[in-house]
């Protein structure tokens, strides 16, 4: 019987910033795949999603969280509320801070409630290469160290691989010893059908309105494996909703003449052949849920 060697570490760590500081692509670049969806848009991520990085000395799983702010709606306190959950059952933390952004309230306000935890909380500067000088990195280093005592403060860049690896072990040395927590090969424990819901999101906040990312909902209402198909060409056939808050949001995500959903479709669709390895039929359709951020019955239903 083989034993697990006693300097094999396995745990929890996970990412806490504010809005679009790159804690989903920092997730991925870690694991080396898309678990986590990325936007240009601030409020992407919807659910602690979980990478899991394997190495032979450990395992270590990412907890990827919503960004913390000030919440408006009761979706917004619920995310929140997620946060607070995550960092509170974990081994060890990131606070992310972009380099090309200065320091404001809403850092301020986290860095504050991450001074109040006793799980180790590593301070990680983002984004360093949309920084034009090692100087801006320094500065921005040197105001990150001045918001709270920090057990490690490092700047990478998921983008250009820059200290991605060294972020790794510093996360790994704050785990505590003991065995794999998931099988070897696994890089997610979330369900397919929430991943392909959030590939789904993905490809609709691309290229639409400010105001939309905060209305878009998907859910994946059926998944069935065509039956007429041979074994050797299998085709996955997914209907799926986008859900928006009023019909002037619904005709955004139309298009003209359905063009635009056509095209999330198409970009929906190859990302999502690309996860499952095999082909895929998507069947999208746009239905309005009226204010559903503000709805505790809508909320349940959209999976919050």
């Amino acid at each position: 019987m083989t034993t697990t060697p006693t300097t094999f570490r396995s745990g929890f760590a996970c990412f806490v910033g504010r809005p679009n500081a790159g804690k989903s692509t920092l997730t991925n670049a870690l694991t080396g795949t898309k678990v986590a969806i990325t936007s240009s848009r601030p409020q992407t991520t919807r659910h602690a999603v979980r990478g899991i990085v394997h190495r032979p000395d450990a395992q270590l799983v990412l907890v990827d969280t919503p960004g913390l702010h000030k919440p408006r709606t009761l979706l917004g306190q619920r995310l929140n509320d997620i946060v607070r959950e995550t960092y509170a059952s974990v081994d060890v933390i990131c606070f992310c801070v972009t380099a090309d952004d200065k320091i404001g309230p809403g850092d301020r306000f986290i860095a504050a409630e991450l001074a109040q935890v006793k799980t180790p909380v590593i301070a990680v500067v983002t984004k360093t290469d949309k920084v034009s000088s090692r100087q801006a990195v320094g500065e921005q280093l040197l105001a990150v160290s001045k918001l709270a005592e920090w057990a490690e403060i490092v700047p990478v860049s998921a983008v250009s691989d820059f200290q991605v690896g060294l972020l790794a072990d510093l996360l790994v040395a704050r785990l505590p010893e003991g065995p794999a927590l998931y099988p070897d090969g696994d890089l997610t424990d979330e369900p397919e059908q929430v991943l392909i819901g959030e590939l789904i999101r993905e490809a609709a906040l691309e290229g639409v309105r400010d105001e939309l990312p905060h209305s878009l909902a998907v859910t994946v209402d059926e998944m069935n494996l065509r039956e007429d198909r041979p074994a050797d060409k299998p085709l996955l056939d997914v209907f799926a909703t986008v859900y928006v808050e009023r019909d002037s949001q619904k005709a955004i995500v139309l298009g003209t003449g359905g063009a635009r959903l056509k095209g999330v479709g198409t970009t929906a669709r190859h990302q999502i052949e690309a996860l499952l390895g095999m082909r895929v039929f998507l069947n999208l359709h746009v239905s309005v849920a009226k204010d559903w951020q503000k709805d505790p019955k809508q909320l349940r239903k959209l999976g919050f």
